[in-house]
């Protein structure tokens, strides 16, 4: 079994991981997606992340906001004939076919996805995180400030794949944060195992082997 991890569009892998794939129980292939910083957004970070794993069978495990690009990876890779028994998603969005990121954030919280749209509408660009908003959240908030990739609003407003989450693909979810407590009772609604704790949305970096717990626990 081979586990691949897929950061989000918005978070380059060095600001994302941290030592967890040292502590996760199979082989790990840990996806850089870089060129899909133009439309059509997702589609290019599908074909990229896909475009790096070479066989199966697979577990992906996605963080924030590649969840909802999780389905068109596997259709990518069944495409190519790779096998994906199994899909976590670590606090990360469920997928979303044919609706628009901003969709898919209004759809589990109104209050934060118009707070978003007021951003972009100010010409602003998300995330738009500080040091000062990190320090008490990860160990190297610079480091973190610098993996990050920043998007306009075209890139919240570009339609998603319409791709469902296949049948045969067993998945699981694991709640790091509050904010995605909407997604976490989804997963439950849909009979998935679930596994929580409070330990922040980026808790990879600064407690890896609690998050690696939790992994362990779904898979």
């Amino acid at each position: 079994m081979t586990i691949v991890l897929l950061h989000s569009p918005l978070l380059s892998p060095d600001g994302t991981w941290g030592s967890l794939p040292s502590l996760l129980p199979d082989a790990c292939v840990v996806v850089r997606v870089e060129d899909d910083l133009r439309r059509p957004y997702a589609r290019r970070y599908v074909h990229q992340a896909a475009g790096q794993v070479a066989g199966g069978p697979l577990v992906l495990i996605a963080h924030s906001g590649s969840g909802p690009l999780l389905p068109g990876v596997i259709a990518a890779l069944s495409h190519r004939g790779i096998d994906v028994e199994g899909a976590v998603f670590l606090d990360a969005g469920m997928p979303a076919p044919g609706l628009s990121r901003l969709e898919s954030i209004a759809r589990d919280s109104s209050e934060m996805a118009a707070e978003l749209e007021a951003l972009l509408a100010a010409g602003g660009s998300y995330p738009d995180w500080t040091e000062e908003q990190l320090a008490d959240l990860v160990p190297d908030p610079v480091a973190v400030l610098a993996a990050v990739r920043p998007r306009r609003e075209d890139f919240w407003r570009e339609p998603l794949p319409s791709v469902p989450l296949p049948s045969a693909v067993r998945a699981a979810y694991v709640q790091l944060s509050a904010a995605y407590e909407a997604s976490a009772v989804s997963a439950r609604d849909l009979g998935w195992p679930v596994a929580s704790a409070d330990l922040g949305h980026l808790a990879m970096l600064g407690a890896p082997h609690e998050v690696a717990r939790l992994i362990h626990q779904v898979l």
